[in-house]
């Protein structure tokens, strides 16, 4: 059994700890998100080169595929980080209920080269607490992988509260793909509304892990400038900080709602005989690395608070986008969103043991700790 422990997490206050008056919260400067000018101190430090901040150990904490095929996740992570990947989170998402008993069964007993940490199963919040649970569910289970849960959120209910509350006195760790509009402040205390009422209990040992908040969803066309005075902007630095008061909750780091998908990694253009094409090759090259560029710039707005919030203990990174999402948004390239979400960590200045921790140790301590305690 490892002898790596948790980070001890604050209690969890009640509504009017947290909402009582306009509390102000530490935002970073503009410094953070755009490197400094040539007339810079030597003082100033200067943050690692990308290339060469690699996490040593690597945990996709959410890979989706409802028939547990993970033949195109490794094509699309094998050149990257295929050799470096010691285990991943399963997710489900999309199967039908009366497939998902086989389904573990038979992920859970296929050999595998990329080791399966624990399977996601698909969990209704509406449908409250199940009063006859399968049994891939049966408390106290020693199964292996672990079985975690995933559901989705859009608005509390009291079935939604209770399913929540329960799953997480049965010891679960559970995936919250947050579907709530986070355009409007509403959308964010409907969540808080449900984690405050869901968690009142002092018994509860299980975990809760957000999705679809880091980065929330954002409009693309709204220049990053109008973005950082912009309410939605501001409504996502409050709120954040206001979650990581909930004990026990961590966020996913996953490819965003943006309406695109992730931008490729350039590849340097192939030389050519042929003047014209060796030129177009060049400027596809270039628009490539303007796109990445932005996506970053955008991305480190949001990471920059969700670390002084959740710090780095308490965010995982995952390649598949929310479950919801996924069917319907943009394909996403599991290798290039890796290669964007470490370059945006690293641009951040961050030392090593931070892009080990986001990249696997806290998924590896989430999903063990919660595994070995069942």
């Amino acid at each position: 059994m490892s002898t790596d422990v948790l980070p001890p997490t604050p209690k969890s206050p009640g509504v009017g700890a947290r909402r009582k008056g306009n509390k102000q919260h530490p935002t970073l400067p503009l410094s953070a998100f755009t490197p400094p000018n040539t007339g810079t101190s030597e003082r100033f430090p200067i943050a690692p080169s990308p290339s060469t901040l690699q996490p040593e150990d690597i945990i996709d904490a959410h890979v989706i595929n409802a028939s547990g095929d993970l033949s195109l996740w490794k094509s699309e992570t094998g050149q990257t980080i295929g050799g470096r990947v010691r285990g991943i989170v399963l997710s489900l998402h999309g199967a039908q209920e009366s497939d998902i008993e086989k389904l573990v069964q038979d992920v859970a007993s296929a050999p595998s080269s990329t080791p399966i940490l624990a399977i996601a199963v698909p969990f209704k919040l509406e449908d409250g607490a199940p009063t006859s649970p399968p049994s891939y569910l049966a408390v106290g289970g020693s199964s292996k992988p672990t079985i975690v849960l995933t559901s989705a959120f859009t608005k509390p209910s009291p079935a939604a509260i209770e399913a929540l509350a329960w799953a997480l006195t049965q010891n679960f760790v559970v995936n919250i793909d947050v579907q709530s509009d986070l355009h409007q402040d509403g959308g964010w205390e409907a969540l808080e509304d449900l984690l405050t009422k869901a968690t009142a209990s002092s018994e509860l040992k299980g975990r809760i892990i957000l999705s679809n908040i880091l980065p929330p969803p954002d409009d693309l066309t709204l220049p990053i400038v109008k973005l950082l005075t912009h309410h939605t902007y501001r409504s996502y630095q409050s709120h954040t900080a206001s979650l990581s008061l909930f004990a026990n909750l961590y966020v996913n780091f996953l490819p965003p709602a943006w309406g695109e998908p992730t931008p490729k990694t350039p590849a340097p253009p192939a030389s050519s005989s042929e003047e014209g094409k060796e030129a177009e090759a060049d400027k596809a090259a270039r628009a490539s690395i303007r796109e990445k560029n932005e996506w970053k710039r955008r991305i480190k707005m949001y990471i920059g608070h969700a670390i002084e919030a959740f710090g780095f203990q308490r965010i995982l990174f995952g390649s598949s986008p929310a479950a919801l999402l996924s069917g319907s948004s943009p394909a996403t390239n599991a290798g290039d969103w890796f290669e964007l979400a470490r370059e945006s960590f690293a641009e951040l200045g961050i030392e090593q043991d931070a892009i080990d921790a986001v990249f696997g140790q806290n998924a590896r301590l989430v999903y063990a700790a919660h595994g070995e305690s069942s």
